[in-house]
């Protein structure tokens, strides 16, 4: 849970967000050419490793059109089909101005989750990843009006009429589930309701009063590696005050969230219990104040200074 949001994660997608992840573009502008066409990406070379910002050359102004993608390398991993979600980084270039208009490899920029659906992503997105292995850096040219909608994306320094550059790294599919054997919970922790798989709320009339401490257990062993210090971790999570009749956030009715995990930018209790966990598990935790939000607890989201938080956490990747 982020110390300075009511949201653990999703104020880290607000940039890509605001990239039209949800699809501003029309499809009808879009091009239906192979992927392997090369189109405005003729007039730019990119080099650099995967998994690290890539160099950008840029020969003259980048004009297109239509919707191109062309692999720059690629990986070796599960071909990402309609409906996966892809941890994805991503480089967005002006192709006008010849400038960075976004960047997830920037300080403090994590990798973000695309959902490769209409309802997901961006016909950009789509182009990008569909189709594609991960382990893949993929480049993908459009006109701003297409990546964007009318307006452009003034937020990142990108106007209507410009042409964009998109540089994306597949890293990993992220699984939709914990997956382990499961086991027995804790006598501390609330009952957790689900609904078809997904969690729905913590039922803490079976609870006893919280005590003062951090506690966590696993409640699905997965048999992925441990989570380590500073690694970026994508998960689903539920979160629920002792005395809340609901949850004050949660993750499976939207998409999973990913983060660094570790190094201080969530709250204390998370960074103390995830650490070490395997991918693939469920866990639940008992934060009290001192290592949640503390004395000022988080108002907008209903957390006084005296609550104690739980949280659900499904552990799905790690990178």
């Amino acid at each position: 849970m982020s110390r300075r949001t009511r949201r653990v994660l999703p104020l880290l997608l607000t940039a890509v967000l605001a990239l039209g992840l949800s699809g501003c573009g029309n499809d009808d502008a879009a091009s239906d050419s192979d992927s392997s066409s090369g189109g405005g990406l003729d007039s730019v070379t990119i080099g650099g490793d995967f998994g690290k910002a890539p160099e950008i050359t840029w020969d003259g102004q980048m004009e297109a059109d239509e919707v191109t993608a062309k692999v720059i390398s690629e990986g070796d991993g599960e071909e990402v089909a309609e409906g996966d979600a892809v941890l994805t980084n991503i480089w967005v270039g002006n192709g006008y101005t010849q400038e960075q208009a976004f960047s997830t490899y920037d300080e403090g920029g994590k990798p973000q989750i695309i959902t490769v659906t209409p309802q997901g992503a961006s016909e950009v997105f789509i182009k990008g990843l569909e189709g594609q292995k991960i382990g893949s850096r993929i480049a993908v040219a459009a006109s701003a009006e297409v990546a964007f909608g009318p307006q452009g994306n003034p937020n990142i320094g990108v106007a209507n009429k410009d042409t964009v550059l998109f540089v994306l790294d597949l890293m990993e599919k992220v699984p939709t589930e914990p997956e382990g054997k499961a086991q027995p919970a804790p006598s501390w922790a609330p009952k957790v309701e689900e609904t078809d798989g997904d969690v729905t709320g913590l039922d803490m009339s079976s609870a006893p009063k919280p005590d003062g401490e951090l506690k966590s257990a696993v409640l699905i062993e997965g048999t992925g590696p441990k989570v380590e210090k500073g690694q970026t971790i994508t998960v689903n999570y539920l979160g629920q005050t002792y005395t809340g009749d609901k949850p004050f956030d949660e993750s499976y009715t939207s998409s999973p969230a990913s983060f660094a995990i570790g190094v201080g930018q969530v709250v204390p209790g998370w960074d103390k219990t995830l650490v070490g966990q395997r991918v693939g598990s469920r866990v639940i935790l008992a934060i009290p104040p001192e290592e949640g939000y503390g004395k000022q607890g988080q108002p907008d989201a209903g957390i006084s200074g005296t609550d104690t938080l739980y949280f659900v956490v499904d552990i799905l990747g790690a990178s």
